[in-house]
């Protein structure tokens, strides 16, 4: 099997991303990009974001989960702390996580470390969720083998019967990561290749440093 992807073309003209025009504040200009994505319906999902961990087997791996709640303090997602992602945090919490928004020719790639959020935060936003996502977060032991889908059909139906009519409470396995940058860039794409590159980095855990890259 071949295909030759070579003559792939497309030129990046919509915006430009420049110095003086910018905040000092990498969170800033990312609540920016996250509202000038929103605004222009042309992405199904903005917040959805690839997440990058180093696993227990030595290889990077990349998947895409949902951001739920961003501040200055960093990039808040839920998961299931005992999954294949859970368990490459705990081991090594330096993480990636990107944003690429092709409508408006944006990319977004942070990295810092990951961290679980208070238990009361955690049962905050588990409580906001509908029955059927909370009852999803008891039925599967994610990232496991398991022999078939019938047997997540079933458990999920025996679920539904014991908590009908029943508070579901957030699992202890299951919560929130607040992923605090240490480096943030920002990519623009620019006619003949010259994109624009702005990276941000934290100096002594106050202060950010403004750098532009070469693209």
């Amino acid at each position: 099997m071949q295909k030759d992807l070579g003559d792939y073309r497309k030129s990046y003209e919509k915006s430009a991303l420049l110095e003086g025009t910018i905040s000092e504040n990498p969170m800033e200009l990312f609540q920016k990009w996250f509202h000038e994505t929103e605004a222009s319906e042309g992405v199904d999902e903005p917040n959805a974001m690839t997440v990058s961990t180093i696993g227990l087997d030595g290889f990077p791996k990349s998947r895409v989960v949902l951001l739920k709640k961003f501040t200055y303090e960093g990039f808040i997602f839920y998961t299931n702390y005992n999954s294949e992602k859970g368990k490459a945090i705990a081991a090594n919490p330096n993480v990636c996580v990107s944003f690429f928004w092709p409508n408006m020719e944006r990319q977004v790639i942070i990295k810092g470390k990951a961290e679980k959020i208070a238990k009361n935060l955690s049962d905050g936003y588990f409580e906001s969720r509908p029955d059927g996502s909370k009852l999803g977060a008891l039925v599967s032991d994610q990232s496991s083998v398991i022999p078939s889908r019938e047997i997540l059909e079933t458990k999920l139906k025996a679920l539904e019967r014991e908590y009908e009519n029943k508070e579901i409470l957030r699992p202890e396995h299951w919560g929130g990561y607040l992923v605090r940058p240490q480096s943030i860039e920002f990519w623009q794409g620019r006619p003949n290749r010259l994109h624009d590159r702005i990276r941000y980095v934290l100096v002594d855990q106050l202060d950010w440093k403004m750098e532009r890259l070469a693209p």
